[in-house]
């Protein structure tokens, strides 16, 4: 059926992803085909130290979205939004989100983006012997008992925005398997938390005292497939102000990020990996087998499915590209040449192209916040050069590239070469890879491995967690998501794929060994500025 009776037909399935600065709505038709769209702008802001989002501008984000989405229906073929086939809702991962028992927040939000849980993460690793991420969602709680914070005593829920926002519409305190292990480490051969690691926890924290036990405050764990809910009345309402939605429509367990860059990018099979590169970046291989050892820059998270994963995360990626861009088109309008922001992101990032391989003795640190792969609390965005470097617009295009990839082949390297993981296919997607063959052959050069980019990577997060609501509804029994994904979905499609320029390889590998002798530099002024 065409999209138009498809949407009157309640056959479409909707997916939402709140990005670190969009809110995005993909409506997909039975062919998994994207038939609509919404989008909300919006920022995270640094309030007492802590990257945070106000809770009112989850819920103005998430209506404006929607609605945006039905003025799209409505333009595109006259007609309203009643019925769904099933919804799914994703959110960046990690952080913090807790409530008490009458459902009052406890502390504001706190991001991924926030690197103040150091000592906890440290301690947390030793005794699990497994690694804990700063971001991760245990690593806020046990901070926080460091800190002998008075709410601790009264959590009742403890979850993070992704698991937040599906409570709040369902009524159900449950998270996928993906989600849940990057906030709490999770036993591959069971899909549910490590039991042993939850006994060391509760020891650790005996002497508090607390009412609570942290499997009894944490969401169910769910994997791709199952039912996690329907959309409550109540849901509806916070959903669409209309009220012209319907209750009762199925809803799919709630993802991070990562797990709906996986399921749009086909990479949740073992031996693929995707890198994934906005507002942060981070790489993720499925593994074949557990890691050697316990390694601090790489951490174990799982597939929508819970297939193990190898994740490099990093803090920061285009941020400080975009700063710059803005800049530049700042100069174009005062000099009355005004150009479309878009196509100024394309002049530019093409203008890269032309620059040496090695960036010709230019630098930048692009940590607008902390990044711990490098082990760094906070972050100074910085551009330095050489007295003799070659200031070119291009170098100049080509630094900032580099360095939003830089902290990541740094972290890669270790899984890649140290550990021999074998990747089979790598795949790029998200903002970098807009403009045709730079990002992409930039990352080939800096992973030194071909990348391919499918004509589907410009749906993003919103279109992945659809196909995961639209598998939950739609899968045969017995079905799994590789092969849904797989033959369903993409139908054999591989993308385009990049060859590494064997050039670009020894000129990032130059401006990588430049990049890790000058951290001093961002440490210095992080210590004093």
């Amino acid at each position: 059926m065409g999209a138009k009776e498809c949407i009157e037909a309640g056959k479409a399935v909707l997916g939402i992803e709140f990005g670190s600065t969009r809110i995005k709505a993909v409506l997909i038709d039975e062919k998994h085909v994207p038939i609509a769209q919404g989008g909300h702008e919006w920022e995270n802001r640094l309030e007492n130290g802590v990257w945070t989002y106000h809770m009112d501008d989850v819920w103005a984000g998430l209506q404006d979205c929607y609605a945006q989405l039905k003025k799209d229906v409505q333009a595109q073929y006259g007609i309203g939004i009643r019925k769904l086939a099933a919804i799914g809702f994703s959110a960046m991962m990690h952080g913090y989100v807790v409530y008490d028992k009458d459902g009052n927040l406890l502390t504001p939000f706190r991001t991924w983006r926030n690197t103040i849980t150091s000592q906890a993460a440290m301690e947390l690793t030793e005794v699990f012997n497994y690694n804990i991420p700063q971001r991760w969602t245990i690593a806020h709680l046990y901070q926080s008992i460091l800190n002998d914070e008075a709410h601790v005593k009264d959590i009742d829920y403890l979850t993070t925005l992704a698991g937040y926002i599906h409570w709040q519409l369902t009524g159900v305190r449950a998270v996928g398997v993906g989600e849940a292990s990057g906030m709490f480490p999770i036993d591959i051969s069971t899909g549910d938390y490590n039991n042993e690691m939850l006994d060391k926890f509760a020891t650790l924290v005996a002497k508090k005292g607390y009412p609570w036990k942290l499997r009894d405050i944490l969401p169910k764990v769910l994997s791709a497939g199952d039912a996690a809910g329907k959309l409550t009345a109540e849901g509806v309402k916070l959903l669409d102000v209309s009220g012209e939605l319907e209750s009762g429509i199925p809803v799919c367990p709630a993802e991070g990020d990562a797990g709906t860059g996986m399921a749009a990018t086909n990479s949740v099979a073992v031996r693929t990996g995707n890198v994934s590169a906005g507002t942060s970046v981070f790489a993720m291989v499925v593994l074949e087998k557990e890691l050697s050892k316990v390694y601090p820059i790489i951490d174990l998270v799982t597939t929508p499915s819970g297939k193990l994963v190898g994740m490099v995360h990093c803090n920061n990626c285009t941020s400080d590209i975009n700063a710059w861009v803005g800049l530049l088109d700042e100069f174009a309008d005062a000099i009355g040449a005004h150009q479309d922001k878009g196509k100024l992101y394309e002049l530019l990032f093409k203008k890269a192209l032309e620059g040496d391989a090695d960036c010709g003795g230019l630098l930048s640190f692009n940590y607008l916040s902390g990044e711990s792969v490098t082990g760094l609390d906070e972050g100074r965005p910085l551009f330095v050069r050489k007295p003799d470097a070659k200031l070119t617009l291009a170098n100049f295009m080509r630094t900032h590239i580099y360095s939003s990839l830089a902290t990541l082949k740094y972290g890669l390297d270790v899984m890649i070469k140290d550990e021999g993981v074998k990747v089979d296919n790598m795949y790029g997607h998200g903002g970098l890879f807009k403009t045709k063959g730079v990002g992409q052959g930039i990352l080939a050069a800096a992973i030194d491995a071909p990348v391919s980019v499918m004509s589907t990577a410009g749906e993003g997060g919103a279109w992945g967690m659809a196909l995961l609501a639209a598998y939950m509804v739609n899968k045969a029994e017995g079905e799994t998501l590789e092969d849904y994904l797989a033959e369903k979905v993409f139908g054999g499609e591989k993308g385009e794929s990049m060859q590494p320029d064997p050039k670009d390889v020894a000129g990032f590998n130059a401006f990588l060994s430049e990049y890790v002798k000058a951290l001093d530099i961002e440490r210095a002024a992080v210590k004093s500025y």
